[in-house]
């Protein structure tokens, strides 16, 4: 080749690499200007490529005071979109694909540019629908859902966590910043499809709350609602409420209500239909006011325990109405006023108590005031100073009218006596561990005095009268257990018209057994229809749960039978006077013959062991039987013991149960004891 022919591909090549090295430059130059001078484009790749996402944590565990899960958290898949990707046919296909109309799915992605979720906890179905499209800027994460295991069991204690993730009722609302944890925003990248890479780093398990364990005993539970279902199924009551409080620690041990609800539903259930009405709704306790209206006559020394007073034909008239009992009682003492619920020698009595020192006694038995038990939201009840008392107000305060409190209220006072006159606040968390950590108890609020030992303990030998053969309460006798009581048969106020109806509330609150109290049990029944008393309906209903939960802690009792049917009188102030039955003749008890057929209640793989006591062989068998449960039997005739004790939990690999039976004896070499109290 000539060197002319040379020197010109030389310069050609040279001015291809100048050509090359100045398109180069100039690039370098762009990119350096949108990264660095401008950062328009560094943005738009940003919004292309990366993404934030916000992941609730996992919510910490609640479990009952043995262990069993009550509240948990588990994934569900929800759908997301990055809003401006999703182009009007993509759409309508996520609409079919989740079967809700176009127009939920346009609203929902109007205005929006970002993340955002389509759809909440998805079904399985729709989410590989929704996969199967393949549609750009939509996916699918999995998040965090509350999920309730024993289902409407003690709901409206544990209240529920909503969509986000936020305790909106009860336990979960209360406890809510423990349960909750950290929420995590995690910075992540966007395949070309717009689908979420290195998914497998998202643990909301990372930042999970803690956990917690509560008083309640699940088995004890179980027992309270089924015997209040029942209850309300017999009276045709609106709803009710049980509380079980151990009176030496204020522990609840149950706490039952109806109408009940399912956190797992509360998508499907009206908010107002999810609330505690045993902390936040209060309402007149009728005459079971009348035990500390008595607890303030033996404490300030008003009235001695033997002193009588004349309930004058049964009648009693105070500036602006004349109040009357059921009948005249003649002359009662404390413990007759108790037993006999007369209205009359409880306005007597207030009156010699005087209105300061009757306030202050109801004050420290914690009327007035929310009881601190932890629920938002409690109600502090209405309970006027003494001073806006006029003499109307302070006779009709004696019998429980004028002034409302709520069930746990009324339950922890009850406590208070059985207790020696110490008031506890009533505690629902027993203990708490952070994520991975120890369990740590909760500690004890201290208790303060609201009457002396000496005063508590008479007022409770008084109460053991109310369940005598001779007392409003007798229906709520327990066999070989001394029980003490009192009734309260309440009329509703209406709050718009600010007149009594012909609305009631039944009461019955107790302590068992009376002389050293294990439990204190307070039931109501809302608007019972027909007999509506609190000794006719609430004190059967007590005699059925406290029965079920002695049994639980080893006490084998049952409620004692009477003779024949005996309906309670009501002990209302406007009540009509009408006679009172004879009193029972009391005999040995025996078991009926016969008996409904026993319901366990299942839990997923656990059961509930129920109570076999008077039961057959070929009964129990067929019992067992039909629950997978293992009978170990002994002896024949009836049962007369078992282990586990009734209410107990059993798990899947653990079901033996063993039940002795024996044949029925006479009554003079028959061991059990007839009703005490």
């Amino acid at each position: 080749m000539r060197a002319s022919e040379l020197r010109a591909a030389a310069r050609r090549v040279g001015a291809i690499r100048a050509v090359g090295l100045g398109l180069f430059l100039g690039l370098a130059a762009r990119a350096a200007h949108l990264t660095v001078i401008d950062d328009q484009g560094h943005a738009l790749w940003g919004r292309q490529v990366h993404s934030r996402l916000e992941i609730p944590p996992a919510r910490g565990i609640i479990y009952d005071r043995s262990g069993a899960e009550l509240a948990i958290s588990v994934t569900a898949p929800s759908v997301y979109a990055i809003a401006r990707e999703v182009d009007p046919p993509g759409q309508r296909a996520l609409a079919e694909a989740l079967d809700v109309p176009f127009e939920t799915i346009a609203t929902r992605l109007a205005g929006r540019t970002r993340f955002t979720y389509l759809a909440r906890w998805v079904t399985a179905e729709q989410a590989e629908r929704v996969a199967s499209l393949g549609l750009s800027g939509v996916g699918l994460v999995a998040e965090p859902r509350r999920a309730y295991p024993a289902g409407s069991l003690a709901g409206g204690l544990l209240g529920l966590a909503n969509i986000d993730g936020e305790g909106v009722r009860g336990i979960e609302q209360a406890e809510h910043k423990w349960l909750a944890g950290q929420r995590m925003v995690v910075p992540v990248e966007r395949d070309g499809g717009g689908q979420l890479l290195a998914r497998s780093l998202i643990r909301s398990a990372d930042a999970a709350g803690g956990d917690i364990a509560l008083t309640i005993d699940l088995g004890m539970q179980a027992a309270a609602e089924a015997a209040l279902a029942s209850a309300i199924e017999k009276t045709g009551a609106r709803g009710g409420a049980i509380i079980t409080i151990e009176p030496k620690t204020g522990e609840v041990l149950a706490l039952a209500q109806a109408p009940a609800f399912d956190p797992n539903k509360f998508r499907s259930t009206d908010f107002s239909q999810t609330g505690a009405w045993a902390f936040d709704t209060a309402v007149e306790p009728g005459s079971t006011l009348k035990v500390f209206l008595a607890a303030a006559a033996l404490e300030t020394g008003a009235v001695a325990a033997s002193e009588r007073f004349d309930t004058d034909g049964g009648a009693v008239t105070v500036p602006g109405r004349t109040i009357r009992d059921r009948r005249d009682f003649g002359e009662l003492d404390i413990a007759g006023m108790l037993r006999v619920s007369s209205n009359v020698a409880a306005v007597l009595i207030a009156q010699r108590v005087g209105r300061e020192e009757h306030y202050a006694a109801l004050k420290r038995f914690g009327f007035g005031k929310p009881t601190g038990a932890g629920l938002v939201g409690e109600s502090a009840g209405v309970f006027r100073p003494w001073r806006d008392w006029e003499p109307l107000d302070h006779a009709t305060i004696a019998f429980g009218q004028g002034i409302n409190a709520t069930p746990i209220q009324l339950a922890a006072a009850m406590a208070a006596l059985a207790n020696g006159g110490e008031w506890r606040p009533p505690q629902t968390v027993l203990a708490r561990r952070i994520a991975g950590g120890p369990w740590v108890n909760e500690p004890r609020a201290a208790p303060r005095r609201a009457v002396s030992r000496e005063t508590a303990a008479s007022v409770l030998a008084m109460m053991k009268g109310v369940v005598s053969s001779e007392g409003t309460g007798r229906l709520a006798g327990l066999a070989g257990v001394s029980v003490a009581g009192k009734t309260g048969t309440a009329q509703k106020l209406d709050p718009v018209t600010r007149r009594y109806e012909d609305d009631y509330i039944a009461w019955f609150m107790g302590a068992i057994p009376a002389e050293a109290p294990q439990l204190v049990v307070t039931v109501a029944l809302d608007e019972p229809q027909g007999v509506h008393g609190g000794g006719a309906v609430a004190a059967p209903l007590f005699a059925q749960v406290g029965a079920a939960q002695l049994r639980h802690l080893g006490i084998m009792t049952s409620p004692e039978p009477l003779p024949r049917p005996v309906v309670a009188p009501t002990e209302t102030a406007i009540a009509k006077v009408t006679p009172v039955p004879p009193p029972p003749v009391a005999r040995a008890p025996t078991r009926a013959r016969t008996r409904t057929p026993l319901e366990i209640p299942q839990i997923g793989d656990r059961v509930f062991v129920p109570d076999f006591l008077g039961y057959s062989l070929s009964e129990v068998r067929q019992i067992t039987a039909a629950h997978a449960l293992k009978l170990q039997a002994s002896g024949s005739g009836r049962a007369v013991a078992q282990q586990p004790a009734p209410g107990t939990v059993l798990a899947h690999g653990n079901r033996q149960v063993r039940v002795q039976f024996a044949r029925k004896t006479t009554a003079k070499s028959s061991t059990r004891k007839g009703r005490q109290g």
